[in-house]
């Protein structure tokens, strides 16, 4: 089956949902799944993914775990 196709088949299935639990279901699992940004080297990230790199990056700031500005602008100065 081609993707269109089951693309189409997925709508229809959706057009028939009666419940907002199931809804809602389907709605976080296209929010976690679908592509929202890609990394530096161009390979695509989900939502759940890039909230994981977010979190990392939180906690590598918190325990100081960086570069400054000015750390980088000296590391220049020096090529």
């Amino acid at each position: 089956m081609d993707i269109q196709t089951t693309k189409l088949n997925v709508m229809q299935k959706i057009m028939g949902v009666s419940t907002a639990s199931l809804l809602e279901k389907i709605n976080d699992i296209l929010d976690n799944e679908m592509e929202v940004a890609y990394t530096i080297d161009g390979q695509p990230l989900t939502k759940a993914m890039y909230n994981e790199r977010l979190k990392i990056a939180e906690q590598q700031l918190q325990s100081g775990n960086f570069t400054s500005q000015e750390d980088l602008e000296q590391e220049i100065e020096n090529w």
